[in-house]
């Protein structure tokens, strides 16, 4: 994830990928890293000086959110610049006009019209960088970057049909709810916006947000039974109520027996519960800045000892190692 705005993530973060990673992790399934993509921030003008907090806020709620060190690798991208050298040899394989149907660099240059840059066109091949570097077989992602990863996938494919397998083809592993809307029911949530509810948001802004959260307008104007499946607030309980009473919402929502209102005091409740256990981590860890420092020294440590073999076997393979020449 980018460490945007302050860093701290937003509920949007942990619902559509966060929680899956911890759950992942957890599972010790997978020799899992995760990454604070601080590079890929940068395609965005932004403050130095603020750039560190950023970073210290989105490894922050990392590790609040669940994510283990002793379980996975957690660092930031930029302190191992085996990123970008990789990056660079995958866009000599990667095709302008895939990167030109990239819908993310379209809505991107929508909104950022001022600064449209390489970075932002190129951002794909380092994000295949990012998966390939570590030769990922699976990345747990929201549907909103599925096409950035089958990109991946292809430029796995070129680059291995060229300079031989050096690459396994990674897999998306989505969650329950891969893509969670905004409080305006209209656009994917996001700070920037401001139709985010903050991962440590106080209980009493939590209630107040959902209060004023989009319902299913056809319900309010016409009178009509709810329609859970286009509600954002049903989307919200489908990932964090029990899944028997969420059944029990769906046919209340329907009948029209459960109000908007009450709908979202149960959301508010729960979500609260939710996060309540991740707030006091936070607050932990912000009392020991240095603990959440020496987690990165060590991920960056382990993930530069796995990226200076994997690029020793790409310079390899690609000719780039010095060498007599042959007579």
């Amino acid at each position: 994830m980018q460490p945007t705005g302050s860093g701290e993530l937003h509920i949007g973060n942990y619902l559509g990928a966060l929680k899956n990673w911890v759950s992942l992790s957890r599972e010790g399934v997978y020799d899992s890293l995760f990454c604070v993509v601080d590079a890929h921030a940068a395609t965005s003008e932004y403050e130095a000086s603020e750039m560190p907090t950023r970073i210290f806020g989105t490894a922050l709620s990392y590790l609040a959110a669940g994510l283990d060190p002793d379980r996975c690798t957690v660092f930031v991208q930029s302190d191992v610049p085996q990123h970008m050298e990789l990056a660079w040899y995958l866009s000599t394989v990667t095709p302008m006009g895939d990167l030109h149907r990239m819908t993310q660099f379209k809505e991107k240059s929508e909104q950022f019209k001022q600064n449209v840059n390489a970075g932002l066109f190129t951002y794909p091949v380092l994000m295949a960088a990012d998966i390939l570097l570590y030769r990922a077989t699976v990345v747990p992602v929201g549907n909103d970057q599925v096409q950035h990863l089958e990109l991946s996938r292809e430029i796995c494919r070129k680059f291995n049909a060229r300079f031989g397998e050096i690459f396994p083809e990674p897999k998306p592993k989505l969650t329950v709810t891969p893509r969670i809307m905004g409080l305006d029911g209209k656009r994917k949530m996001s700070k920037s916006l401001g139709n985010a509810i903050d991962l440590f948001d106080e209980p009493k802004v939590v209630e107040k947000k959902l209060k004023g959260a989009f319902t299913d307008e056809l319900k309010l104007k016409m009178g009509d039974p709810g329609r859970p499946e286009v509600c954002n607030i049903f989307t919200l309980h489908t990932a964090l109520t029990p899944a028997g009473e969420v059944q029990q919402i769906d046919a209340e929502c329907r009948s029209g027996a459960l109000g908007c209102g009450s709908c979202k005091k149960r959301l508010t409740e729960t979500l609260n519960a939710e996060l309540g256990p991740i707030q006091a981590r936070a607050a932990e860890l912000r009392a020991q800045p240095e603990r959440v420092l020496r987690v990165l020294e060590s991920g960056a440590e382990r993930a530069r000892s796995i990226a200076t073999q994997t690029m020793a076997d790409v310079r390899q393979a690609m000719g780039m190692n010095v060498r007599a020449p042959q007579s």
